[in-house]
Formats: structure tokens, C-alpha cells, sequence
């Protein structure tokens, strides 16, 4: 068959512009030290929730996810070693301090407000806040309900820190009070034996987390200058280690767009707390919310380059 000049023209540039397609498209894959994808999980379930809804769908692409349970300050550090790539908890503004550190060594960046409307101060049971005990104030007025002490999380999280700083500063009349460091089921055990008993305890409280329906709970006024205004009012990021997204742009695409919300990680949460994998949870979520999937993956391919979005589903039975 004869092609015409203008034809021939015409399948140059078609030609010309299928190579330019297939550049854009390798160059927007990832390559193999991307595989693995390292993350740090502190121990919070929260962020537990949200690494297994990551780690169901980084593995349905293909990916290698590698999740690692690291305290907040270690965690960040190893962000700042080059040994964690992706954090998907950064709670502000209660971790600024570790933000500033690390921003000031050039050592992250931020890839997405993946959570807003939540909130992370001290709380007492509603009984307890019912004989007047309402605000960070009333505390000090009422050391035999507590036994003066305050039930924090694990040690190193900041949210500790702030609480030893008001402390050792004798704000509110705490002066002589103790802070108990522990895990967060541990506190929640605790704060379990205390209601159920009738007694007094205050403790380190926030949203997302299936405790605002497990306990009848107030959240204490008067906290903002050491956990800020609305009640310790907080926004998370996803943060990765500098130089991350630009080497492994697709998975980079993922973690730009994924995004949460109080309710999804409640009902997460509760389903971890009560035995389930994070993944099995995550999993079960995903299929009955598959249209989260449209946003996270749009423009997102496997590894090898196919499209992310029918691989999800595909992978989840959808």
C-alpha cells in the first residue's frame, strides 16, 4: 500500500507522540529499590488502622510494605537515618517540636493532611466531670479523686512530654502529681477499672478512637496552651523522608491522595481493638467503601506499571 506524504507526516507524529506517552508513563514507575515501602507505626491504632489500609493496597500493587513499630522520637529519627520512608501520624500540633527538628536538617516532607477534625487532650469520665471537674483547673483542687496521677501513653510520645512539662511547672496545682507512662491499651485498662469502680481518672484522650464509644468520656477545658485551642483541635500528616517522592513518584501519587476521616477510622479502630488484623480490617472497609479507591488510586499503577485501580479491586474480590 502507498502512503502519502501527509500520511507518512501524520504517522511520524503519531508515532512520535506514542513514545512520548510510553516515557511518561515509564518515568512515572517506580523503580526496584521503591519495592519496599518502610513505615512507622508507634503503637497508636490509629495509625496502626491507617498502615493496614495502606498495607492492603501497596500490596495489591504490587509493593512491598514493611511496617515497623517504632516510639514517636525513634520513628523520626530513623526518617531523619533515611531508614523509615513514609509516617503516616503526624499529629499536629502536638509533635511540632520533632517537625522543627527535622525540618531544620531539610530531612522531610509533607505529602498530605491525611486527617482532619481531630482532637487530643486530657479527659475524665462524665461521672467524674459531673461533681464539677470539668476543666485542667479543677484538677489540682482534687488530688484524692485521682490519687494525683495522670495516665498517659507510651514513653517518649509528646503528648507525655507536655503533661511532665506542666507538671514540673506546678500548672494547675500538679505540682506533687505523677504522670504513669504505659501503652495505650494499658491506660484504657486502667481507665476501664476506674469507671467501673466509681473512682476518679484523668487521662490522655482523643479522636479517632472507639474509646469515645467504649466510655461515656468528657474532654477537660483549659488545656490550650499546652495542647492547643478546641480541645487539643489536631490535623495528621503523611510525612516522608526527603527525596522519597521523587524517587518513587507512583507510590508517592498514593500516598499525596490518600486520605481519612474520624467515623472511617473509628470503625477501624474498633474492629482492631476488638481482635482483628489490621489488614483483615482494613480489607473488610475497602470493600464495603470501594469508592475511596477512585480517589487514592487515580493516576496510581502497580508496580509494573499496569492499572492500580482494577488491581485493587481485583485483589479485594471487587
Amino acid at each position: 500500500m502507498r502512503v502519502s506524504s501527509g500520511n507518512r507526516r501524520t504517522l511520524g507524529g503519531l508515532a512520535a507522540l506514542g513514545l512520548l506517552l510510553l516515557s511518561t508513563a515509564a518515568s512515572a514507575q517506580d523503580g526496584e529499590s521503591c519495592k519496599t515501602i518502610r513505615l512507622s507505626d508507634p503503637g497508636w491504632t490509629d495509625i496502626t488502622a491507617t498502615n493496614g489500609v495502606a498495607t492492603v493496597i501497596l500490596e495489591a500493587l504490587g509493593y512491598q510494605p514493611d511496617v515497623k513499630t517504632l516510639s514517636v522520637p525513634i520513628g523520626y529519627q530513623s526518617m531523619k537515618n533515611g531508614e523509615i520512608d513514609v509516617f503516616l501520624g503526624n499529629w499536629m500540633p502536638a509533635q511540632q517540636a520533632f517537625i522543627d527538628d527535622l525540618n531544620s536538617t531539610k530531612a522531610i516532607e509533607v505529602m498530605a493532611k491525611n486527617l482532619e477534625g481531630a482532637k487530643f487532650t486530657l479527659a475524665v469520665p462524665t461521672a467524674t466531670a459531673e461533681k464539677g471537674i470539668k476543666d485542667f483547673a479543677d484538677l489540682g483542687k482534687n488530688p484524692d479523686e485521682f490519687e494525683s496521677k495522670i495516665y498517659g501513653i507510651e514513653p517518649g510520645a509528646p503528648a507525655n512530654a507536655n503533661i511532665q512539662k506542666m507538671i514540673d511547672a506546678g500548672e494547675f496545682g500538679l505540682k506533687d502529681w505523677e504522670l504513669v507512662e504505659s501503652g495505650e491499651q494499658a491506660m484504657l485498662a486502667q481507665v476501664e477499672r476506674a469507671s467501673k469502680e466509681g473512682k476518679g481518672v484523668v487521662f490522655l484522650a482523643w479522636a479517632p478512637h472507639p474509646m469515645n464509644e467504649r466510655f461515656d468520656l468528657t474532654y477537660l477545658s483549659g488545656g490550650d496552651a499546652y495542647f492547643g485551642p478546641n480541645f487539643g483541635g489536631a490535623e495528621v500528616y503523611t510525612l516522608a523522608r526527603t527525596g522519597w517522592s521523587g524517587d518513587c513518584p507512583n507510590a508517592a501519587t498514593l500516598f499525596k491522595q490518600m486520605t481519612f476521616d474520624v467515623s472511617m477510622e473509628n470503625v477501624l479502630m474498633g474492629e482492631i481493638l476488638g481482635g482483628k488484623d489490621s489488614t483483615e480490617a482494613a480489607s473488610t472497609w475497602l470493600k464495603a467503601n470501594p469508592a475511596a479507591l477512585d480517589t487514592w488510586l487515580n493516576g496510581v499503577t502497580t508496580f509494573d506499571g499496569q492499572p492500580g485501580d482494577a488491581a485493587v479491586k481485583s485483589a479485594l474480590g471487587l
